[in-house]
């Protein structure tokens, strides 16, 4: 069965253009930089400046932010949502979760295979990565969980929370790939915008107000948990 849909209202089209239309502008810009082979004049001084300020604490936060971003404890977390969401028969958003993973996938491997940018090499790097730098993977899928969490939480007492934990996470996964030397600024700014446009898009081809989310909660479904509702 198709998703239910709704009529365009102002501040859905307004969500479109802060959430789809900027950021894919944004990519497009710097991807446009990238085919033309012009160089960013602001990224090796930042990201030495990055390197000289690192302390143990933040290069071990950094390190543990490599391997929890990477695909095989992404992918795991993705199903293990969508997982959830289909046992509690919200079926439509664990479809939502799943396209929004793999859609991210493809799109960042296609992206990398499209610019094949070199990674930086401007210090002895700690962590092994192979592959192409642009985009970054690890900030597509940190800004793609990050904004499927903001969705799901959206119409629940979870909302701030769930905004003020993604943001602060995916902010924290662009500024470790620049810490340890493996992706330029622009492949982690291109990530994260790719994977919020990304799955923000999907969220409303899909319908973009899964029902049981979007109903007015009474007080006694927003105690019931995160999303709103009783078992």
């Amino acid at each position: 069965m198709s998703a239910p849909r709704h009529p365009a209202r102002p501040a859905h089209l307004l969500s479109l253009l802060l959430l789809v239309g900027l950021p894919l502008l944004g990519v497009g810009l710097i991807a446009e930089d990238l085919l033309e082979k012009e160089r960013f004049q602001f990224e090796e001084p930042l990201m030495t400046w990055i390197h000289a300020h690192a302390t143990p604490a933040l290069t071990s936060v950094a390190v543990f932010l490599h391997h929890f971003g990477g695909p095989y404890v992404m992918v795991p977390v993705f199903l293990l949502l969508a997982a959830w969401l289909w046992r509690r028969k919200e079926r439509h958003l664990a479809n939502f979760t799943l396209f929004a993973l793999a859609g991210a996938g493809i799109l960042n491997a296609a992206m990398k295979l499209i610019f094949n940018r070199a990674r930086p090499e401007l210090w002895t790097r700690i962590v092994t990565e192979g592959g192409a730098s642009f985009p970054s993977g690890h900030s597509m899928f940190a800004a793609a969980l990050s904004t499927v969490l903001v969705l799901l939480a959206w119409r629940t007492r979870w909302r701030l929370l769930a905004l003020t934990l993604g943001l602060a996470y995916t902010l924290l996964m662009l500024y470790s790939r620049m810490l340890l030397g493996v992706h330029y600024p622009t492949d982690v700014l291109a990530g994260a915008l790719s994977g919020t446009a990304w799955t923000y898009g999907v969220y409303r081809l899909m319908g973009g107000r899964p029902s049981k989310l979007d109903a007015p909660l009474t007080k006694q479904e927003v105690a019931s948990g995160p999303l709103g509702r009783s078992q």
